[in-house]
C-alpha cells in the first residue's frame, strides 16, 4: 500500500535541475521546517505552563531527531545496501528516554513533571516522523497531542476536584490517623493513598502525611473538613494538593 506522504516523497525525489537532484533537499528542508512547526507547537503549550522544559527544549528534542532520521536515510553511501535505517531512530528513542526522566522532580508533595517528560519523548516521535517523511502521521499526531495536553487537563481537573490530595504537616506523637478517619467518616468522605514520612522543619522533626480524598456531592464542605481537621490534630499546616 503505498500513502501520501510516499507519493509526495517519490514526487519530490523526481525533481533535477541541470542533473542535479534538488528533490531530495527539498523534501529535508520540508522534514525540518515541519518539525519546527509541530514540536514547537507542542512545545509552545509546556511553555504557557511555565515549565522547565519549554518551547527551547521540544524544539530542539524534535529538530535533532528529525535530522538524524533524514541522516539515517541519506546519510550513507548508497554501497551499504544492507543498512538498517532504524538503527538510528532505535538510538533516538532510548537517548530522549533518559532525557525525560531528567524533566521529573520527586518533591515531598509527590511527583512532577511526568507530562512533561511524555512531551519530550512524543517530539522525538514527531520529529522521527518528520524526518522518515511521513508528513500525514506528524500532522494528525500533533493535533492529538494538542487535544489530550489542553482539551483533556480540563477533564483531567475536574477528576481532581473530587479526589483532592492533602498534604497534613502534624507533629511527632499525635495519634493522626484516628482521628483523621474519624473526622473523615463524619463528613462521608473516604480516604485513599495514605502514606507518611518523618522530615526536618527548621530543625525539628514533623510528620508529613499525604492522602487523597474521594467524595461525592460534598465539594463544599471541603474547606471545613480540612479545617476540622487541622483544629482536631493540632496541625503545623494543611494543604490541598494537585495530582
Amino acid at each position: 500500500m503505498i500513502t501520501i506522504d510516499q507519493k509526495i516523497a517519490e514526487y519530490l525525489n523526481e525533481w533535477n535541475i541541470d542533473g542535479w537532484p534538488v528533490g531530495n533537499l527539498i523534501l529535508c528542508v520540508i522534514a525540518l521546517v515541519l518539525s519546527v512547526l509541530l514540536c514547537g507547537l507542542v512545545g509552545l503549550e509546556r511553555e504557557k505552563r511555565g515549565r522547565n522544559a519549554g518551547l527551547r527544549t521540544h524544539l530542539l528534542v524534535g529538530v535533532g531527531s528529525c535530522i538524524i532520521m533524514i541522516i539515517s536515510i541519506y546519510g550513507f553511501p548508497a554501497a551499504f545496501a544492507n543498512r538498517d535505517v532504524a538503527r538510528l531512530a532505535a538510538q533516538i528513542v532510548t537517548g530522549v528516554g533518559f532525557l525525560g526522566a531528567g524533566a521529573i522532580m520527586h518533591l515531598r508533595s509527590g511527583v512532577k513533571g511526568l507530562t512533561t517528560a511524555a512531551t519530550i519523548w512524543i517530539v522525538m516521535a514527531i520529529g522521527i516522523a518528520c524526518g522518515s517523511f511521513n508528513f500525514v502521521l506528524a500532522i494528525v499526531g500533533t493535533l492529538l497531542i494538542m487535544l489530550v495536553l489542553i482539551f483533556f487537563k480540563k477533564v483531567e481537573t475536574n477528576i481532581n476536584k473530587k479526589n483532592p490530595f492533602i498534604l497534613l504537616t502534624v507533629k511527632p506523637g499525635t495519634p493522626v490517623l484516628e482521628r483523621v478517619l474519624n473526622i473523615s467518616e463524619t463528613f462521608g468522605y473516604s480516604i485513599h493513598n495514605l502514606s507518611s514520612e518523618i522530615i526536618d522543619d527548621g530543625g525539628s522533626k514533623v510528620v508529613q502525611i499525604r492522602f487523597l480524598v474521594s467524595y461525592e456531592g460534598a465539594e463544599e464542605k471541603l474547606s471545613e473538613y480540612m479545617e476540622t481537621i487541622r483544629t482536631e490534630t493540632d496541625a503545623v499546616s494543611i494543604r490541598q494538593l494537585g495530582h
